[in-house]
């Protein structure tokens, strides 16, 4: 991200997340500890290795959403339209007096609309009974289902934006890499406003079929509120998620001069590959600290400056290592002193959107000076020896946060953000 035009910072949050509608909803669960996972209801899971997961309470049309609407859309796609429209309301930006080639949309996602293409292919295929399938049945706006980038269209729409629109899907990743791609915009000055975020509904057969396969998620049937563990040495796989976040970015100056309420300045952002493996990692988290510290000293920060880290914390053994290796090796002794938690123990893993969610959780943690907790943290792993704010949320002050993610495929991405005053020393 150049910093030759101007800041980035973040004037509006929305939060679609388990246990709640809104951002407002999603930090109560938070700071309250509470989990939302539960036995999966949106289909007949029983005959899977994994039962489990953290679902929405949604309905699209007692959100807002037309008839219409939810009919075109996949579930992934109203996610992100409805938490599109919380943070632009959030915001207090009046986007009808920007002019409309000036806003952009960003959308990450790493396995679009995939509930959608799921229960089509059952309909077109009649439950699967036919080799050909007959596309009579299928809905008029399939299409949309097979392509990620009608989720920036359906956004856009919303927003009334015509400036640049990119969808973003780097696996586990693109929540944070959509929220950095879009803060490089507007610091290169190629948009005055980004509304830019990710959303994932991936809790279908197909999704949990795959995860069984190489079992990265956990067998925990039953006890669901305790089975996301990150860090823990009883942990034994993720739980799935879903839902979404977005953000309304614009630049700094500009926000100041509207009155605009600032939650964070994008002070850094870097992301990096390990060309390692495709779910491997190596144990020395050498790649996701490499990205921490690009971020950094785009932040103009110091490993010192860093008040909270928000972890990508999954709830795999090999993860929560190589995390907890990266964090040592690019803050050094600050790793112990800086409290570290993971919020998917409360709200699982929504592949593409948690890092989006995630940086939402790190903004409200710096709104309100508090570090949400690790839920079911109860035994602590001897390789994971640093500060990981068990089971209680924690009174701290958070002037500067990183959010770290990581990926199959090797992606590792680190966010710095930072209050604006902070950033400029």
């Amino acid at each position: 991200m150049s910093r030759r035009y101007g800041r980035a910072v973040i004037t509006g949050v929305g939060v679609t997340a388990p246990g709640g509608a809104g951002a407002k909803s999603f930090w109560q669960l938070l700071t309250d500890g509470r989990t939302a996972t539960r036995t999966i209801s949106l289909f007949d899971a029983s005959a899977f290795r994994s039962q489990v997961a953290a679902e929405v309470d949604f309905d699209g049309e007692a959100a807002g959403l037309s008839p219409q609407e939810t009919r075109r859309m996949d579930r992934a796609a109203q996610f992100a339209v409805v938490t599109a429209r919380e943070a632009v309301y959030d915001s207090d930006l009046d986007l009808g007096a920007v002019n409309p080639s000036r806003i952009g949309v960003t959308v990450g996602s790493a396995v679009g609309a995939t509930m959608g293409l799921d229960q089509e292919y059952r309909t077109v295929s009649d439950g699967g009974r036919l080799d050909l399938v007959d596309h009579e049945y299928a809905v008029p706006h399939l299409y949309n289902f097979l392509a990620p980038s009608s989720f920036v269209t359906e956004v856009a729409w919303t927003v009334g934006a015509e400036g640049p629109g990119t969808t973003i899907s780097t696996g586990c990743t693109s929540g944070l890499d959509a929220v950095g791609y879009a803060a490089g915009l507007i610091a290169e000055g190629s948009a005055d406003v980004m509304v830019a975020g990710a959303t994932d509904a991936p809790i279908s057969p197909i999704t949990v079929a795959c995860f069984d396969a190489i079992k990265a998620t956990t067998p925990r049937n039953d006890h669901p509120e305790g089975a996301s563990r990150p860090f823990d040495a009883t942990r034994n796989g993720f739980v799935l998620g879903e839902g979404s976040a977005f953000f309304v970015l614009e630049e700094l100056e500009a926000a100041r001069r509207r009155g605009a309420r600032i939650y964070a300045e994008i002070a850094g952002y870097a992301s990096r590959s390990n060309a390692f493996h495709m779910t491997g990692l190596r144990p020395d988290g050498k790649e996701m600290a490499e990205a921490i510290r690009v971020a950094l000293a785009e932040a103009r920060l110091n490993p010192e400056d860093i008040d909270y880290v928000n972890a990508h914390g999954s709830g795999t053994k090999q993860n929560d290592r190589h995390e907890t290796a990266a964090f040592k090796r690019s803050l050094g002794d600050h790793a112990y002193r800086t409290p570290v938690s993971s919020i998917k123990s409360m709200v699982g893993h929504s592949l593409g959107a948690i890092g989006s969610i995630e940086v939402a959780a790190s903004v409200l943690s710096m709104t309100h000076n508090v570090v949400p907790p690790t839920a079911n943290l109860h035994n602590e792993d001897p390789e994971c020896d640093l500060d990981y704010v068990p089971l209680t949320a924690r009174d701290w002050r958070t002037d500067a946060v990183l959010s770290v993610g990581s990926g199959f495929g090797g992606f590792q991405s680190a966010m710095v953000l930072a209050k604006p005053e902070r950033a400029a020393r």
